[in-house]
């Protein structure tokens, strides 16, 4: 059971977190901010006069080139890269398996600090790619229909291990800046939707720098129209995903009446429809260009009559806005079933008649289990199928 502290922050009713430890030793700069790094520069003896022109230089290495070793940072004199090896590391998450889908799609298990894992996958499209990356290792909000609720949450992760994900990737892409080839092409990881493990609200400021340095000009240089943030409605941190980050929003909706979604996104016994829509009517950047996202996954029988796309309809009158229609993707021990197609169609067009987008999201990755709803890290399926096996084997003697 984790420790409560007196200044730990309270994530649900009955769980909370405590500040990680930062590990001692050389300082991992991936996932600090650029104030961050001039600081810890300065304080490793950097002269403060030199320190912004060394944190473009270290920046541009690290994000724009994708090198991970000081000593190739050929800009640098000799002794400041090994002053900077003696003091500091280039560390991301490590992959340590890669399954590809039959469409294309890949989903990346990730070892990060304390041999925890975490799984991100790369979705490619036709004129994008798009990088789905977690922000948790498990997740607190034990949402019913999703894989990654029923893991017990862990550790949230840092700033590091959340700009790793894509750092990674890109290595995996081959994505970074070629000298025998530098014309330039179209980009290979061009989206990133946080939409992997974890709620990103509750760990609202890892993700926050995380995403600035993928933002930042000089680096990976995401435009934030092509970041997105997927909440299942942590409604006090809503307003500052807009402030402070900027990118789009996107809701984990996925009911039209608060006794349905209690028990699908049990957040909402906190937050309900009412306080959450409400939030979103004030949301500072909604706009009929930069849209509000609903996700709906689709459940038989539970929530996909045409009455509920009549409620929905209703619902978010008055937000600009686009639906989302999620085929459930079924997972081992799932109490759901996809809706059938007829009925998903049927559920689209009523929203589209009514004015709102409505498309239907293709699953990909279903045959790694790498599609939406899916997610979960290899340890703990294996520590629920080691404890389901004892549960079976009859008791042996010794």
């Amino acid at each position: 059971m984790t420790e409560v502290t007196q200044t730990s922050k309270l994530l649900t009713q009955n769980f909370v977190t405590v500040p990680r430890k930062i590990p001692e030793g050389p300082l991992n700069i991936v996932g600090l901010t650029r104030s961050s790094l001039r600081e810890a520069l300065i304080k490793n003896d950097t002269p403060e006069k030199q320190a912004n022109m060394r944190v473009g230089q270290i920046w541009q290495w690290i994000y724009e080139k994708g090198v991970r070793d000081f000593s190739k940072m050929t800009n640098l004199a000799k002794p400041y890269r090994e002053a900077l090896e003696k003091n500091f590391l280039i560390s991301v998450p490590e992959i340590i398996s890669k399954n590809i889908s039959h469409d294309g799609t890949r989903k990346y298990l990730m070892r990060i600090d304390g041999g925890h894992e975490i799984e991100t996958v790369y979705i490619p499209e036709e004129n994008r790619g798009t990088l789905c990356i977690s922000s948790q290792v498990g997740c607190t909000l034990t949402c019913s229909f999703c894989h990654t609720g029923t893991q017990r949450l862990v550790r949230n992760l840092t700033s590091s291990e959340i700009i790793g994900q894509i750092l990674v990737a890109r290595d995996d892409l081959g994505e970074w800046p070629n000298q025998e080839a530098p014309k330039p092409k179209p980009r290979l990881l061009s989206n990133v939707v946080l939409m992997g493990m974890g709620e990103p609200l509750y760990n609202f400021d890892n993700v926050r720098d995380a995403m600035k340095i993928a933002m930042d000009p000089e680096g990976v240089a995401l435009s934030r129209r092509r970041i997105t943030l997927s909440t299942s409605g942590v409604v006090p941190e809503i307003a500052k995903t807009a402030e402070e980050i900027g990118c789009q929003l996107a809701i984990s909706f996925h009911a039209t009446t608060d006794e349905v979604r209690d028990k699908l996104v049990p957040i909402n016994k906190k937050w309900n429809i009412s306080k959450l829509l409400e939030t979103l009517k004030n949301y500072p950047k909604v706009s009929n260009s930069e849209r509000i996202t609903f996700e709906y996954v689709m459940l038989k029988n539970v929530n996909d009559s045409d009455e509920d796309a009549h409620r929905l309809v209703k619902l978010i009158k008055g937000i600009p806005a686009k639906i989302n229609l999620i085929p459930f993707n079924e997972w081992p021990g799932s109490p759901f079933e996809r809706s059938d197609w007829k009925q998903i169609k049927s559920f689209s067009d009523i929203i589209y008649r009514a004015g709102y987008a409505s498309p239907i999201r293709t699953p990909r990755g279903e045959d790694i289990m790498a599609a939406c709803g899916q997610l979960k890290s290899a340890t703990e399926k294996k520590r629920k199928a080691r404890k389901t096996s004892e549960q079976l084997e009859p008791h042996k003697k010794v």
